[in-house]
This record gives structure tokens, C-alpha cells and sequence, in this order.
């Protein structure tokens, strides 16, 4: 063959979705090049013949960038640190200040260090073929949360929260105007575009508390409520002032603090408030282990800590992992980690919660439970907290509060749009029913059996609890018209405390303080300080929501429907929520006399009690 092979010439080919064709020179094949993925083909051969021709080889890169980043190799970086090294001696020779020749030198040392390291190791495909170079794409992969949160995005993009929504978290938690000039930013006219249906004739309200466990003749205890709460966030998942300065801000508002299933630790009592006590599969601080290494349910134990709580939450699953147990690594584990959640110390394996509970398999002996955990709390209100899965299994538990009579006196609905430290991708995103669904059928199912009042939703017998991105007096106002009477919130609070949404839950890395065990992060969260915002922003959130109650022209919390909050369903279509959620059109104890919306009905009357 000739000495002088031909060169396939560099086509950029850009194409959408594989419809374009790549036709090389010289060459009868054909290749797509989809998303915007430029191929560049190139062989090259020796003036020594066939036999020491060098292989071909294909190079795949991003279109767009510049011509000397796609023609990088392991050559490229030999030659480029060859030049350094030769430039050291170079500067030193003319004379210049040491300092420079010294800043050259260590250059070179560290570019040739990184460059043959990268070629060295195995794990990643690009540090080897582009080295040094290539760690420029793993930097800015890591700090690609940053830009884009600080450079890029929207104020109305929610991932998970806007920074709309976070700023008014802020503003109200630092005791600032909240207030917007020139109006709305968002589009009225997009479909899910939402609204409250005001009245021509205001109201004027006062404090709103919610009693729960009034109108239950086993609950001697029950207690008044806040509109709006923090929601379980476990000692261990967030750091010991985190705690502390969350409940020593539910005090100073007069509202609850959910402990989360991790116990209730001696920073939940340092700081004051009232606590809600969540109970979950593992019964941190009400149980200990079994022969075979399980946890199981100690009634002496639970009968002692109860003394701490202003009620019992039974956690039968959470929005952001539905259906998943849980695992807390030793490593992670702080000897007030272990006393919170009566484990041995030192804690020798890591701390596993089971996806379901030991104390009951079934809506019946769950009713068991429930009044057990009354008795031995005293007369303390005792409720539930689940996302909504399959709907017949709801039913299944609220027919066992009908044909028992014991049922729960508040039941927490959590949507699955509820966030957690750390969750299988596919468990946050794809499992478990949203809060407007799952709230909505949890009220209809309990109006329906008798156990909720859709008119006034201050007699019911079991109240709702919604929880699920719940951060400002409209998002409050909406989970009331969904058929809550008490509002949740998590992530909120957090931002209250100073959370940035750095989105280092996991990660033990959270810069705030938050949600970390490292004591050089937390040390830079103040309690003394964080408390009073956290105060604040309940105060403020609190009031814009009765505000809105106020525009609507009712009087009270209670009386909040489905028709007060709009929904643009479509170009030209707008629907209230009772038109949306059809099953919401059900009266006071209409399942049991056979009659009501034909979804909920056949669901109450065939399902399996059982399951």
C-alpha cells in the first residue's frame, strides 16, 4: 500500500434523535450521531509501511467545545509537561525572581503527579484518556448544584424548592418585609395554575387551635394544636442543636415538635416544646431487642417515656420512602443517639429500622395497639401517620374503626413530595400517592364511614393531619380545602433554621449544621438564635393563612371546602377542587347506610380485612 494513506476528514454532524447521517469519505458506512454527539474519526500511519501503522480508533465528544480539548490525549500531555519541565531551568537562567521559578517548578511537579496518576488508575475512563484534563468535568459535575441553583435557575423552579419559596421561608424567619412589588410572577393562565376563592364580604378571625382527641370519651388528655407544626425529623438525622433550637422554638410559637421515629433525646427536652411522640417499626425508646436480633415493642418502657410527649404517633410509613425500612451506620452513631434510641453502647452493628411493624399485621389488631398505647399513656391522644399506598387497604383500616370502635384520634397523611435525609432515588420519586390525592381520599373515606364532619371539620371524631412541602399560609389554606385540620412541615423549618438547600443530607457534609454529625459543622449553629426564627417564621405563615380564611369569608379553619380553591385544569377549563377530586362529594356516614360515590363504596365494602 502507499505510504501516504488518506485521512478521514473531522465531520461535525449535529442531529435531534438519530435522523441524521454521517457519510464518511472513503468509506461505504454510515453513522448516527444522536443528542448532539459530534464523532470524530481519525487514522493515521508511519512512513514504515502496513506493519507499523498505528490502529485507527474512534473518539466520541461533545459538540462545541474547542478543537484543542478534543485533540487531548496522553500525547498531548506528554508534551505539554515535557515543555514545563524544560521551562523551569529556562526561567531560572534568566535570572527572575526564585519565587516564580519556585511557582513553575511545584506547577510542573503537580501537573506531571495528577496526570500519571490518572493514566495509572482504572476506575474512571476519562481521566485516563484526557488526564488532568479530564478532572475538569468531575469538578464541575460536583459543583454543578451550586451554579445551577445560584446562576441558573428560576425563581419558580421547585427542586424540590423554589428559590421563591425559600425566600419567603427566609424572610419571614429573619422578621423581614415579606412583601412582593408589581405583581404576580407567576403565568395565571398555565394549567395547575391555582387560586383561593376570595369574598366580597371578609371576615374577621382570631386565634385558631385544633383539639384533638376532644370527641373521644378514651382520650382524658387531649391536646390543643397549632395550625401549623414541624414534622418528624429524627435526632441522628439532624444534628443535637438542630434539635434543640427547633424545640426550643415550638415553645416560644406554642406549637408541637414530631420527635421522628428516632426517640425522644434529652435535646428535645432541653428545649421545651411540645412534643409528639413518633413510634416506628424499630421502637426506639419503647422497646429493645429480641432473641433472634429483632426489635420488639416493651410496654414498661414505652409507659416511662411517655411522660415526655403530648401525644403517640404510630409511623406506618413516611412520603419519601414508603414501604422501606431504614439504616442509621454505627459510624453515625453518638453515645445520645444510642441513649434516645435505648441501644447498647457502644453500638457494635448498624442501626436497622424493618419496613413494618411487629406489634400488629392487621387493621384489627392495629386498633389493639392503638388503645393499649392510649392506656398506657394516660388518656394521651394516640394517631397514625402513613402515605396513602393501596386504597383498599385504607379502607380495610377504617372499617376496623368502625366495627371496633377504636379508632385513631388523628391520622398523618404524608405525600410522597415529603423529603428525608437520605432514600432510594426510586422510592422518592415513583413510589407512594402525592398529598392532594392521598389526603383527599383519606377525608372522603372518613366522612364517609361517619368518623369525619365535612361541614365542620372541628366535630370530627378523628382529625387529619396533612404534611407534604407545606411552607407558606396559601400551601397551608390548600391542605385545609384537601380535608386537613392541622398542617405539617419539615424542610420548611429547616430553612427557618438556615438550611440552603445544599442537598448534602446524605452525605454527613450538610454546611449548615443541620442535618450532620460532624461537631466542626454543627459548632456554627446557635440555638439561642435559630430558635427565635424558627419562631417567627411559624408566627408569620400562621397569620398569612388566616388572612387568606379571612379574604374567603369564613370563620374558622373548619369550614374551608374543596370549592374554595381553584385549579386551571386546561385552555379555557377551571374546576374547584370538588370537581377534581369527585370522590370528595360523599356526606357524614353515607358508606355505611350503602349509598355515596361508587369508587369509595365498593372499596368499603369488598375489601380484605386481613391484609
Amino acid at each position: 500500500m502507499s505510504k501516504t494513506m488518506l485521512r478521514a476528514s473531522s465531520l461535525i454532524i449535529r442531529s435531534s434523535y438519530c435522523q441524521q447521517h454521517v457519510m464518511l469519505q472513503n468509506t461505504t458506512r454510515q453513522h448516527l450521531t444522536p443528542f448532539n454527539i459530534t464523532r470524530i474519526y481519525l487514522s493515521s500511519s508511519s512512513s514504515r509501511g502496513d506493519n507499523n501503522r498505528k490502529s485507527s480508533f474512534v473518539r466520541s465528544v461533545s459538540a462545541g467545545l474547542p478543537d484543542w480539548i478534543e485533540h487531548w490525549s496522553r500525547d498531548s500531555f506528554r508534551k505539554v509537561g515535557y515543555g514545563l519541565a524544560l521551562s523551569v531551568p529556562a526561567v531560572a537562567m534568566m535570572g527572575n525572581n526564585p519565587v516564580i521559578t519556585l511557582g513553575i517548578a511545584s506547577t510542573t511537579a503537580v501537573y506531571w503527579l495528577v496526570g500519571l496518576n490518572d493514566i495509572k488508575q482504572t476506575n474512571q475512563t476519562i481521566r485516563r484518556n484526557f488526564p488532568v484534563l479530564g478532572n475538569m468535568r468531575y469538578l464541575l459535575e460536583m459543583i454543578r448544584p451550586e451554579i445551577r441553583q445560584y446562576f441558573v435557575e428560576g425563581d419558580n423552579e421547585a427542586v424540590p424548592y423554589s428559590r421563591a419559596q425559600r425566600t419567603i421561608v427566609y424572610e419571614r424567619a429573619k422578621g423581614l418585609e415579606c412583601t412582593m412589588p408589581f405583581g404576580t410572577r407567576r403565568d395565571a393562565t398555565a394549567v395547575g395554575f391555582e387560586w383561593v376563592n376570595h369574598s366580597l364580604y371578609p371576615t374577621k378571625i382570631g386565634e385558631q387551635r385544633v383539639i384533638i382527641g376532644q370527641h373521644n370519651q378514651s382520650t382524658t388528655q387531649p391536646y390543643s394544636a397549632s395550625l401549623l407544626n414541624i414534622s418528624a425529623m429524627s435526632y441522628g438525622a439532624l444534628s443535637d442543636r438542630a434539635i434543640l433550637a427547633l424545640s426550643s422554638g415550638a415553645k416560644l410559637g406554642n406549637f408541637y415538635h414530631n420527635t421522628g421515629e428516632g426517640g425522644t433525646s434529652r435535646f428535645h427536652k432541653e428545649g421545651g416544646g411540645d412534643l409528639v411522640w413518633n413510634i416506628g417499626t424499630a421502637y426506639f425508646g419503647c422497646g429493645d431487642f429480641a432473641p433472634d436480633g429483632s426489635r420488639v415493642f416493651d410496654p414498661d418502657l414505652f409507659e416511662e417515656n411517655a411522660q415526655y410527649a403530648k401525644m403517640i404517633e404510630i409511623k406506618l410509613s413516611q412520603g419519601a420512602k414508603p414501604g422501606h425500612g431504614g439504616l442509621l451506620p454505627k459510624e453515625k452513631i453518638t453515645k445520645e443517639i444510642a441513649d434516645a434510641r435505648n441501644l447498647p453502647w457502644p453500638v457494635l452493628h448498624d442501626c436497622v429500622s424493618p419496613a413494618r411493624h411487629s406489634a400488629f399485621s392487621n387493621p384489627y389488631e392495629l386498633c389493639e395497639f392503638i388503645n393499649t398505647l392510649r392506656t398506657l399513656s394516660k388518656g394521651k391522644p394516640v394517631g397514625m401517620k402513613l402515605c396513602m399506598g393501596h386504597p383498599e387497604e385504607f379502607a380495610a383500616l377504617v372499617r376496623a374503626f368502625v366495627e371496633t370502635g377504636e379508632a385513631p384520634d388523628f391520622i398523618t397523611i404524608d405525600g410522597t413530595e415529603g423529603g428525608t435525609g437520605a432514600a432510594p432515588p426510586e422510592f422518592s420519586n415513583s413510589v407512594g400517592m402525592p398529598l392532594s390525592f392521598g389526603l383527599s381520599y383519606a377525608h372522603a373515606m372518613l366522612v364517609g364511614a361517619g368518623l369525619r364532619d365535612p361541614v365542620d371539620k372541628s366535630q370530627s371524631k378523628v382529625t387529619l393531619i396533612g404534611s407534604g412541602k407545606v411552607c407558606s399560609g396559601f400551601s397551608m389554606y390548600k391542605t385545609f380545602a384537601l380535608g386537613a385540620d392541622v398542617c405539617n412541615a419539615a424542610r420548611s423549618f429547616l430553612f427557618s433554621l438556615g438550611c440552603i438547600q445544599a442537598l448534602k443530607c446524605n452525605t454527613n457534609t450538610c454546611p449548615t449544621g443541620i442535618t450532620t454529625q460532624n461537631r466542626d459543622l454543627v459548632w456554627g449553629l446557635d440555638p439561642a438564635s435559630k430558635q427565635v426564627r424558627v419562631a417567627n417564621f411559624h408566627r408569620e405563615t400562621v397569620k398569612s393563612c388566616l388572612e387568606i380564611m379571612e379574604a374567603s369569608g369564613i370563620n374558622s379553619w373548619g369550614e374551608i371546602r374543596p370549592h374554595h380553591v381553584g385549579i386551571r385544569v386546561g385552555q379555557g377549563q377551571v374546576k374547584n377542587y370538588e370537581e377534581v377530586f369527585e370522590h370528595m362529594k360523599v356526606s357524614k356516614g353515607e358508606l355505611l347506610e350503602g349509598k355515596g360515590p361508587q369508587p369509595l363504596l365498593h372499596l368499603y365494602n369488598n375489601n380484605n380485612n386481613n391484609n
